[in-house]
This record gives C-alpha cells, structure tokens and sequence, in this order.
C-alpha cells in the first residue's frame, strides 16, 4: 500500500512539473512575486552545472593587482577572514561577479549590508559592508556581471575602516578564497 501512495505521489509530480509554466516562471518581467516563487527552480539548475572558474573583480574600477589578500587574516574573536576586501572609495558601484540570482538581501551585525546571489554549482557569492542596495534590487532578480548590486561602505564590523566590500565565496564545503577565481574586467 505505501509504494501504491508513493507511486502516486511521484505520478502527480511528474504531471504537475510537466504541465507547469516553465517559461513563464523563468521570465523576470513578472512580478516580484513570480520572481521570488521561481527561484527554487532556478537554484536547482544552477546546482546542476559546474562552478565558475573565474570570477569578474566585483568592484568597479579596480585592478586585480590592486587586491591585497586579506584570505585567512586573523579577525576577533579568534576567527579568520573568510573572503577578500576589496578597498574602494565610499559609494563605489559593487557589480556581480558571476550570473546568478539573488537570494538574500539584508543586514547582519558582521556584514552589515549585504546581498547573496547564488551562482553555477551552487556557489553562494557574498557582498557585504555595503552603503546601500541598488535601486529596485529584490530576491529572485536574474544578475549578470554588468548588474549593480549596491555601492561600497563601511556598515557592519566594518565601521571605522576604509571603505570596501567584503567579498565571500561560498560551497557546499565551506568559504574557498575567492583571489585566485578573479580576473580583470575589461
């Protein structure tokens, strides 16, 4: 009787999966609603292709040779830099590195500003120590490396330093460094 039910659950997935408007769902002209409920399906396909082996620089204007690694440095409280700062100054446009979609945009005392998005291989990129968003910027928005995500700052523990953004690459295992996917952008 459960393999019957299981059956006929996997039967009714496979219909409703199939009929579902797939091309519709991955239209970002909808609404932010539509955006926002398709971004399951999304995520599941970026998990299924391979990761980016480069990354664009994600700070307007700055030169690959310009980024000290700050990977590993030592940080309060006994931990360690999980990512690249990136120093600019104060309102810099910060652009995405990869494509991907937005799945977080919010404030936490660390990072203070910040914006995720999830790219190929299930990669989470994350920004932080923003000044602010870019305007009209919401979870499920489909980013490229030309998109705008927010602008340079000091918010979070980077109060009182030079302004720049802390840049975080995120697997399934934990923070890679993030330095030696970078490359120029033109």
């Amino acid at each position: 009787m459960k393999k019957l039910i299981l059956l006929i659950g996997v039967v009714l997935l496979v219909v409703a999966l199939k009929n579902f408007d797939w091309a519709g769902a991955m239209d970002d002209s909808r609404a932010p609603v539509m955006r926002g409920a398709a971004l399951p399906f999304r995520a599941a396909m970026l998990y299924t292709k391979e990761p980016d082996r480069e990354l664009l620089v994600p700070v307007k204007g700055v030169r690959l040779k310009g980024i000290a690694n700050t990977w590993h440095a030592p940080r309060p409280g006994e931990r360690l830099h999980q990512g690249q700062d990136i120093f600019a100054k104060r309102r810099t446009p910060v652009l995405s590195a990869t494509e991907g979609y937005v799945v977080r945009i919010g404030e936490n005392s660390l990072g203070g500003n910040t914006v995720s998005v999830l790219g190929a291989g299930g990669r989470n990129y994350y920004y932080a120590h923003l000044d602010s968003y870019a305007e009209n910027l919401a979870v499920g928005d489909h980013v490229t490396p030309e998109t705008v995500l927010g602008y340079v700052g000091t918010t979070g523990n980077a109060a009182g330093t030079p302004p720049h953004l802390h840049f975080g690459v995120y697997t399934m295992e934990g923070a890679i460094n993030p330095l030696p996917l970078l490359t120029e952008r033109n």
